[in-house]
């Protein structure tokens, strides 16, 4: 037998909030609770599933959408995974292009501040390349 809950047990036992979990029965990726008597949502271990399956989804930045179709795909287990492999693929391609542009924003940050004489405002070598972007680094080297 399994054990009924409610929301927010639910929450507390995935980290979520109450808000959240609403949000996602909103919008279909989470299915929506049963209802008690008192018309409160009652969830079971199922829901539980699911909502840490999305959980950890999203810490691991995939979208919405990414979570959806990876839902759909888990709920029909006799599929190739042929198509979780290519989310899976595409999602770590995007994730290697952030952490390259976030490489490529430290350098910069890290120039401009090693720059900085801590003189006055007036002087600020952070303020004028903040202004004027043809300063950056990076910029200079696309320009090249």
């Amino acid at each position: 037998m399994t054990k009924d809950f409610m929301i927010g047990e639910l929450a507390k036992r995935t980290g979520s909030k109450v808000p959240t979990i609403r949000y996602y029965e909103e919008i279909g990726v989470m299915p929506l609770a049963a209802r008690a008597a008192n018309n409160r949502r009652i969830y079971n271990e199922k829901h539980l599933e699911r909502l840490n399956f999305i959980c950890h989804c999203r810490e691991l930045g995939f979208s919405l959408d990414e979570i959806r179709n990876l839902l759909d795909l888990s709920d029909h287990p006799s599929r190739s995974c042929n198509e979780v492999d290519y989310i899976a693929r595409n999602h770590l391609k995007e994730v290697e292009q952030k952490i390259a542009s976030l490489s490529v924003l430290k350098s910069e940050l890290n120039r401009m501040i090693s720059h900085c004489e801590g003189g006055t405002i007036s002087d600020c070598r952070i303020i004028k390349v903040l202004a004027d972007h043809t300063l950056c680094e990076e910029h200079g080297k696309s320009a090249k």
